[in-house]
C-alpha cells in the first residue's frame, strides 16, 4: 500500500476546523506525534468518534503507517468479521435502506482517482474547502482526503470557504454565508433546480458514484454526467453495473450499483433513480425520484419523498410523504401535483412528516421511511 504524500507544505494552512488550525508543516508534525502515541503494536486505528481534526490526522498517520484505519458512524457501526490483509479504509454504507454494510478499500482505491477528481473539479491549493458533513459519510471523508492531497485548506468556516462539497440541500443553505466561494462539489443526491438556482454565479461540479465503486462519472453544470477515465459501464435490464479501479475489495468485477440509468454518446450518463424504488402501477414503472424532483419544484414543498405501497387492483401506489413549508396547505399542493405528473405517478396516498429520515450524507433513509408509513 502507497502512503499518498501531503500536497502543502510549510506555513500553507491545512485545517481549520472546530477553532482548531494546523498548517502543513504542523499537521505533519502531529501524524508523527499520533504514530508514536499509538506504538508498534497497534494494527487498527479508528477515526469514527473523533473530532474531524484528530480525525484527519488520524487516517493519514494510518495511510503513512500503512495499517487499516475505520471510520464508520459510531451510532450504527456494521458488524465486521474481518478486515482484509489490502485494506486501508474501513467505511460502510449509508445504511439509506437498512442497517449499514461493512466495506474496506485500498489506499489506491480512492488516492489513484484524486489526480483526474482535480482535473473535474478544479481544487487549488490556495483553495479553502469546506466539508460539511460527517466523516463518515463516505462523500465527505474523500473531499477532505482531496484537499490535503492537493495542499487546500479542509475547514468548516463558510465565510472563508471557495469550494464546498455538499449535498443539494444543504448547499442551498451553504449559499447565503459564503460570499468567496467559487466552487460547488455536489454528491449524494442529484441536483435539482433550487439548488442550482440558490448557487448562480458559482461553478457547479456534479459528480456520481457510490460507496462501492466511488467516483464514477461527473460533470461541470449544465453539461451531461460522462464517465470519468479508467471508469466502463454497462445497462442490463435498465440497471448500471460498473467497471472500475475504485471499487471496494471484495467487489465483483462488473459492480451493480441499482440504479436506473440511460448510457448515450460519448460516455454520457443519464440517472433516473434507484431501481429498487421503481414503482409499478398497473404496469407503468413510475421511478421515485421523477416524482421526488417534481414536487419539490412545487410552491409549499420544502422537501418531498416518494415509496410505493401494495395496491389490491394495481399492483403498487405511490405514496408521498412531504414537508411543507408553511406555503401552503396539503389540499394546494395536491392540486398542483395534479397540473405536472401523469396519472400513474400522481400520488393516491399523502401524508405528512415535520422533515424526513435522512443519513448522514442528506439522502434520505428509505428504509425508515417505509417503516413510517406502514
Amino acid at each position: 500500500m502507497h502512503s499518498p504524500e501531503l500536497g502543502g507544505r510549510g506555513d500553507q494552512p491545512a485545517i481549520d476546523f472546530d477553532g482548531r488550525t494546523y498548517t502543513y508543516r504542523q499537521l505533519d508534525d502531529a501524524i508523527a506525534q499520533w504514530i508514536d502515541r499509538q506504538g508498534p503494536r497497534a494494527v487498527v486505528y479508528d477515526a469514527s468518534t473523533l473530532a474531524v481534526p484528530d480525525a484527519l490526522i488520524c487516517v493519514c498517520a494510518a495511510a503513512r503507517r500503512g495499517v487499516p484505519v475505520t471510520v464508520e458512524n459510531p451510532d450504527a457501526r456494521p458488524h465486521r468479521p474481518s478486515i482484509p490483509p489490502s485494506a486501508f479504509l474501513l467505511v460502510a454504507t449509508s445504511g439509506s435502506t437498512g442497517r449499514p454494510r461493512p466495506l474496506a478499500r485500498t489506499a489506491a482505491s480512492w488516492f489513484d482517482s484524486f489526480p483526474a477528481f482535480t482535473t473535474i473539479t478544479g481544487v487549488e491549493t490556495a483553495d479553502r474547502v469546506l466539508i460539511t458533513g460527517p466523516l463518515h459519510a463516505t462523500m465527505h471523508l474523500f473531499g477532505a482526503l482531496h484537499a490535503l492531497w492537493r495542499g487546500a485548506c479542509v475547514t468548516d468556516d463558510v465565510s472563508q470557504a471557495t469550494v464546498v462539497h455538499a449535498v443539494p440541500a444543504v448547499l442551498r443553505e451553504v449559499v447565503r454565508g459564503a460570499p468567496k466561494l467559487r466552487t460547488a462539489i455536489v454528491a449524494g443526491i442529484a441536483l435539482d433546480d433550487g439548488a442550482r438556482t440558490a448557487a448562480v454565479g458559482i461553478e457547479i461540479i456534479e459528480y456520481y458514484g457510490s460507496a462501492e465503486v466511488s467516483l464514477v462519472a461527473a460533470r461541470r453544470v449544465p453539461e451531461p454526467l460522462r464517465l470519468v477515465d479508467g471508469v466502463d459501464a454497462d445497462v442490463r435490464g435498465g440497471l448500471l453495473y460498473v467497471r472500475s479501479p475504485y471499487r471496494v475489495i471484495g467487489a465483483p468485477e462488473w459492480f451493480g450499483v441499482g440504479d436506473l440509468v440511460e448510457l448515450g454518446d460519448n460516455r454520457e450518463l443519464t440517472v433516473r433513480g434507484r431501481g429498487e424504488y421503481a414503482i409499478n402501477v398497473g404496469g407503468t414503472t413510475v421511478v421515485a425520484e421523477d416524482v421526488e424532483r417534481i414536487l419539490e419544484t412545487l410552491d409549499g414543498v420544502a422537501a418531498a419523498a416518494v415509496v410505493g405501497s401494495p395496491h389490491a387492483v394495481f399492483g403498487e401506489i405511490v405514496t408521498a410523504a412531504v414537508q411543507l413549508d408553511g406555503a401552503a396547505r396539503i389540499g394546494e399542493v395536491r392540486t398542483r401535483a395534479r397540473r405536472v405528473l401523469t396519472r400513474e405517478a400522481m400520488p393516491r396516498r399523502w401524508v405528512l412528516l415535520s422533515s424526513l429520515p435522512r443519513t448522514a450524507n442528506g439522502k434520505v433513509a428509505r428504509g425508515r421511511l417505509k417503516d413510517l408509513l406502514t
